[in-house]
């Protein structure tokens, strides 16, 4: 995942992404979250990071400031597959941590780690609006609820049959 190479094909992905947002500063979210879902590993690479602010004429500070705010950007590649465990006041509560164990012991990483093959990323996250079904996950934007080990399990399983 360390081998990024920002060539003009993706350039022109960019720009085409810059465009339909204006280059605005105002969609300087929508343009990182757009731009992160194309590049390979998942992230903002620092040439990206330059080329964006530099397109739309945005310090880079505030670009920064922007990825580094908001948890479902990145500046460090993460897995096709990313993981996130809420842990919000209602799903402390109701023991999000039964889950956190059987998740790390099934994927074989901790919490803000990637995978070996680059399949999967563990991370934390705030609330995503699942608390009637909590202790919850959310996995590439599905989410999934009332878990026991057995599910997590199977849950895994099922999204390293899909993306393998």
């Amino acid at each position: 995942m360390s081998d990024f190479i920002f060539n003009e094909e993706l350039m022109l992905k960019i720009d085409s992404i810059l465009e339909e947002n204006d280059y605005s500063e105002l969609k300087l979210l929508s343009i990182l979250l757009q731009v992160q879902e194309i590049i390979p590993g998942n992230f903002i690479p620092e040439v990206i990071t330059k080329y964006i602010s530099k397109k739309i004429s945005v310090p880079l500070s505030k670009t920064y400031e922007v990825i580094t705010f908001f948890e479902a950007l990145s500046t460090e590649p993460k897995g096709k597959i990313i993981i996130q465990v809420c842990k919000s006041p209602v799903c402390t509560v109701k023991k999000f941590e039964t889950i956190l164990e059987p998740l790390q012991n099934e994927l074989g990483i901790s919490v803000g780690e990637t995978t070996e093959d680059g399949l999967f990323t563990l991370q934390y996250s705030s609330c995503f609006g699942a608390c009637d079904i909590s202790p919850a996950i959310r996995i590439n934007n599905e989410v999934h609820g009332n878990l026991t080990k057995d599910k997590i399990k199977d849950i895994i399983n099922s999204y390293r049959r899909k993306f393998q």
